[in-house]
Order: C-alpha cells, then structure tokens, then sequence
C-alpha cells in the first residue's frame, strides 16, 4: 500500500531517505510509513506415512492444493496462529512439532512477507473443509498431486518430506 496523505493528520506525504531507505513521511507532524511485512503460516500436518492438503477457494491459486496455511495476527505467536488455522481449515487440532524454515511469502521475486513454515500432527478432530479451502485430504507419498500445487514452497517442503528430510 503507498499512502498519499498521512493517516494521522491528513496532510501531503513526501518521499525522503529514513533510516537508510526512501520512505512515505509527513512533514508537518513526523509519520513515517514503514512497509511491514505480511507474515503467513504453514504446517506439514503428517500422520507417518500421510500428508494433509488443502484446496484452495481463495485468490491466489483457486483450485490448487497447498499446505494448510494463513496469516498471522497481531496479537498471536506464529505458533498460535498455524494452529488456529489449520484448525479453521480443516476441523483438526495439531500439535507442532517444530519449525522448518522461514520462506519470502510470495516468491524470491516478489518478497511480499515471510512464510513461517512448521512441522506438525493430528491430535484430534475430523476433516471438515471450511473457511477458504474446498477440500481437505490425506495424501501417500505416491500420490501427492505435483502439477496441481499452489505454491513452490509447498512443494519444496513435500520434496523433503517424501525424501525423508522435513523432519530433520
């Protein structure tokens, strides 16, 4: 997003060099506009020799599977959050396991935000789709649908769990 008028007092907003980059600032009452990263969350939910995915019913990828995954809140822990998600997504409740690595959200290009990504298990619940998937699925390592994923870092994330990596 780039203001044009500060949200604070409504006045013209300029670009100058703070902080050693060019930001959006107000020079009547001192805002600076800092582009904060979105910051989403993921987890490989795997029973041993299953996977869970999720279809997509949201922009971007619509149709497509993915890990379930979603945005982080200001008031939660990274941790919180992909465990609320993946219980609004799918009608489980997991217990995570560990981190596996932190990923640029949108692609190397873009770098939109960070995606958090974690390992993790079912603990308890049935598979229900809801909130912005279509359909949720255990998958064999056979037969995860490779041309039909959403994202690379889902699917970077599958190629280490089928060679035995994802948890190490």
């Amino acid at each position: 997003m780039t203001y044009t008028f500060c949200p604070r007092c409504g006045a013209p907003l300029t670009d100058a060099v703070k902080f050693g980059r060019m930001r959006r600032v107000c020079r009547y009452c001192g805002f600076i506009h800092f582009q904060d990263p979105k910051v989403a969350v993921a987890a490989l939910v795997s029973d041993g020799e299953r996977v869970l995915l999720v279809r997509r019913a949201a922009i971007p990828r619509i149709g497509f599977w993915a890990l379930p995954a979603g945005y982080m809140d200001a008031d939660e822990l990274p941790e919180e959050a992909v465990a609320r998600e993946i219980t609004e997504e799918t009608g489980i409740t997991i217990r995570v396991l560990g981190l596996h690595g932190i990923v640029p959200l949108a692609g190397w290009t873009e770098r939109r935000g960070i995606l958090v990504l974690y390992r993790a298990e079912p603990v308890s619940g049935g598979l229900v789709a809801a909130d912005d998937v279509t359909e949720v699925r255990w998958f064999g390592r056979a037969e995860i649908p490779w041309d039909e994923l959403a994202f690379e870092s889902t699917a970077q994330f599958l190629r280490e769990w089928v060679a035995g990596e994802a948890g190490r």
